[in-house]
């Protein structure tokens, strides 16, 4: 039997931020997939809203049974009861088959009326395959809540080793705060088709920045007519669920690790979680300086991850 741990990084600093009701705003990332280093980018942007804005902040992972980070785990992350007390979810979560007693903390949030960011792959955060009560989750529960669901990317490419996808700023979307300090930059992250042909971004999705992919396997297979090289890769959005408030969402389609390395991508990132609480950013963005040094890993599937890494060492 798993092990109960208590799996966060709580910090309280003096409000240099604080919300509506004079309560330090109180962040839980939710990490868990086990290609893009969630585990290792989230905690990085975590510490810079610690530091600078004095937010709470909490990190929940993906634990094995022996108490460590594993991505590869895909029916548990522990301490997502941290989002009962939560003002802002940033999901960050691929293909997760979580039990009810963990994913009801994640799917009452989202109805809360409360605002949330999601990275790249909360477009497919849950799978449940053969599972008709929960078949919901795979497609139709990203598209309404993150805008779109998972439908296909441009390919990989070598991996890693050079940029996949060119961003730039949406027409005439220079001016959005979530924009401040970000300027046009090549990313690491294949371009993921979410409109065009049969698919457009649902509810009042607005795009802020525009992704052309750089190599694509469906212009070699000749098929730009449903799958087009130009896609956005950041939007924002709201959702309305039982609550019947309207939460205020932040989206980006990118978030490969090296990705983050790029100073416009920890802007656009801190500055989208920002907004979505409604809090003031600054003329040229959020300061993006990472509060440790950020060396990510790869990506990639199987043992490409960090070993043996406990939520303490975060």
């Amino acid at each position: 039997m798993r092990s109960i741990l208590t799996v966060f990084i709580s910090l309280f600093f003096a409000g240099v931020a604080i919300s509506q009701t004079g309560d330090i705003p109180h962040i839980v990332f939710v990490t868990g997939d086990e290609e893009y280093r969630s585990e290792e980018s989230m905690p990085m942007l975590a510490r810079i809203l610690k530091r600078d804005y004095g937010f709470k902040v909490s990190v929940c992972y993906a634990i094995n049974e022996d108490g460590f980070i594993d991505p590869n785990v895909l029916d548990n992350i522990e301490g997502l009861k941290l989002l009962e007390e939560a003002d802002m979810m940033v999901l960050f979560t691929r293909f997760r088959a979580l039990p009810d007693s963990q994913a009801q903390y994640i799917l009452k949030f989202a109805e809360s009326g409360k605002p949330m960011a999601g990275f790249r792959t909360a477009t497919h955060a849950f799978l449940y395959k053969e599972d008709q009560e929960r078949e919901h989750l795979n497609n139709d529960w990203p598209a309404r809540v993150f805008g779109q669901q998972w439908i296909t990317h441009h390919g990989h490419f070598d991996d890693g080793n050079a940029p996949l996808t060119r961003v730039e700023v949406a027409f005439r979307k220079q001016s959005h705060p979530i924009l401040s300090g970000v300027t046009g930059f090549d990313a690491f992250s294949w371009l993921y088709h979410v409109e065009g042909g049969d698919w457009q971004l649902q509810g009042d999705s607005e795009p802020l920045l525009m992704g052309t992919a750089l190599q694509s396997h469906h212009q070699n297979e000749g098929r730009l007519d449903q799958y087009p090289l130009i896609n956005p890769v950041a939007w924002t959005k709201t959702y309305t669920g039982q609550s019947g408030d309207p939460a205020r969402v932040f989206f980006t389609t990118l978030g490969h690790p090296y990705d983050f390395k790029d100073v416009s991508m920890r802007k656009l990132a801190l500055n989208g979680i920002l907004w979505a609480l409604g809090h003031e950013i600054p003329e040229s963005g959020a300061n993006a300086e990472p509060a440790l040094p950020y060396e990510p890993s790869n990506s990639g599937f199987g043992d490409k991850f960090k070993p043996n890494m406990r939520p303490a060492e975060l």
